[in-house]
C-alpha cells in the first residue's frame, strides 16, 4: 500500500486532505510541526499553530484511525524565520514569515520526514494544485481562487512538486467545510487562521519591541518634498503603501512611499506618487525553468491582487518585472510571484526598486 505523510494544522483543510488520502487507498500519517513555543517550552495558547491546534489535530487523527506526531522544529524556525523578521524591520523591510517558512523549514522539514518515514507522498491542506505535464509537474491555482494559496507555494521544484500532494485544491472551501461536517470531524466548522504564529499578541509591533528593543527609535514623517508633518516612535510600523494609522492630518488621503530606516525618515505623499513601472525581485525560485529576458508573464506582489502583465528583464542577479500599467509600488520584503495563466512559474524576495543593478549583456 502506498503511504503518504499528512502535515496537520489542526484546521480544517489539512484534517479533510487527510480523510481523503485514506479515501484514495493510502496509509496515511499524521504530523504537525511545533514551530515556536513560550517561555515554559510549550506551543503558544494564542495566534496560530497554537497547543489547542495541535490537539485538535491529534483528535482528528484520532478520529481517522491514523498515527500522530508533533515534532520539533522550534531552533530551525527560529533562526530561519524569526531572527531575519526581525532584522528584516530594522532595514526598513516587510518581511512575509510565511512565505520564509516554506521556503527554508516547512517543506524541506516535511519532505525529509516523508523519506525518513518511507512515505511516497507528502500531503498538505493549501489550496492549490499539482498536475503532471509528461515528466513536468506543474503548480496550478485552486479550484477556488478566493482561498488559492499558489502564491505562497512558488518555492516548490520539480523534485518537491512530484512528491507534494494538494487534494483539496480541487475543492471550494464551502465543499472542504461540508465534507468535514458529513465526516464528523471537530474542525468542521472552525476559522482560518490569519496570524502569524510567533505574534501570540496579535500585533507584530509588540513583539518587535520585546524581540528587537533598537527598533523603537523615534523620527520624522516627511512628505515628498522633505516638509516634516509629523513624528513616529519607529520606522517598523510602518509598511510602503499603507494608508492607514499614519498618525498624520494632511487632508487628501496620503499613503508611505519610502523607508528609511537609519534615517529613522517615513516619507509619504498621493497615491501617484506610490505608483512605480517595474519591481526587482531576488533569490528567485522556479518551479520547472527559469524565467528569460523578455519573457511575458504575470505577476503578483501582494497575496491579495490579481496577477498583472509584465516583461522580464533579466539582470545580473535579479530578476525586473516592468509592468505593462503603473502599479502601487511593492513593499521590499514580499514576494513577487510570476505566472503563465493559471500556473506558477516561479517567485523571489522584492528588494528596493532602487538598486542598481546592471543588465546582462
Amino acid at each position: 500500500m502506498t503511504s503518504a505523510l499528512v502535515a496537520m494544522s489542526g484546521g480544517v483543510d489539512s484534517s479533510v486532505a487527510a480523510a481523503l488520502m485514506l479515501e484514495a487507498g493510502y496509509d496515511v500519517i499524521g504530523v504537525t510541526l511545533k514551530q515556536w513555543q513560550g517561555e515554559d517550552g510549550q506551543m503558544p495558547v494564542a495566534g496560530c499553530c497554537t497547543v489547542s491546534d495541535a490537539e485538535d489535530a491529534r483528535r482528528v487523527s484520532a478520529q481517522l484511525g491514523i498515527p500522530y506526531y508533533v515534532l520539533d522544529y522550534v531552533e530551525e524556525f527560529t533562526a530561519a524565520v524569526v531572527e531575519p523578521f526581525g532584522r528584516g524591520y530594522l532595514d526598513g523591510l516587510t518581511p512575509n514569515p510565511c512565505i520564509e517558512c516554506n521556503r527554508k523549514v516547512r517543506f524541506r522539514a516535511l519532505l525529509d520526514r516523508t523519506s525518513e518515514l518511507g512515505c511516497d507522498v507528502l500531503v498538505t491542506g493549501h489550496h492549490a494544485r499539482v498536475e503532471r505535464d509528461g515528466d513536468i509537474h506543474r503548480l496550478r491555482t485552486a479550484v477556488d481562487t478566493t482561498k488559492d494559496q499558489s502564491y505562497v507555494l512558488h518555492m516548490l521544484d520539480q523534485d518537491a512538486l512530484a512528491r507534494v500532494r494538494l487534494p483539496v485544491g480541487e475543492m471550494t472551501k464551502a465543499e472542504v467545510r461540508e465534507r468535514a461536517s458529513r465526516l464528523g470531524l471537530r474542525t468542521a466548522d472552525k476559522p482560518d487562521s490569519q496570524d502569524i504564529c510567533f505574534v501570540t499578541s496579535g500585533d507584530y509591533r509588540d513583539f518587535l519591541r520585546s524581540r528587537v528593543p533598537d527598533i523603537v527609535r523615534p523620527g520624522h514623517i516627511v512628505d515628498t518634498e522633505g516638509e516634516i508633518v509629523g513624528e513616529h516612535d519607529g520606522t517598523a510600523s510602518f509598511t510602503i503603501g499603507q494608508r492607514r494609522g499614519l498618525g498624520v492630518s494632511v487632508g487628501e488621503p496620503r499613503y508611505v512611499v519610502d523607508i528609511e530606516p537609519r534615517r529613522q525618515r517615513v516619507t509619504i505623499g498621493t497615491r501617484e506618487d506610490l505608483l512605480t513601472d517595474a519591481c526587482v525581485a531576488t533569490d528567485m525560485r522556479f518551479t520547472h525553468r527559469p524565467l528569460g529576458d523578455g519573457d511575458r508573464v504575470y505577476v503578483k506582489v501582494r497575496y491579495r491582487m490579481d496577477p498583472v502583465p509584465a516583461t522580464v528583464e533579466l539582470l545580473a542577479e535579479s530578476w525586473r518585472f516592468v509592468f505593462d500599467e503603473p502599479q502601487p509600488r511593492p513593499a521590499p520584503g514580499q514576494a513577487a510571484v510570476a505566472y503563465d495563466g493559471e500556473y506558477v512559474l516561479g517567485g523571489g524576495t522584492i528588494v528596493d526598486d532602487r538598486i542598481r543593478v546592471g543588465r546582462v549583456g
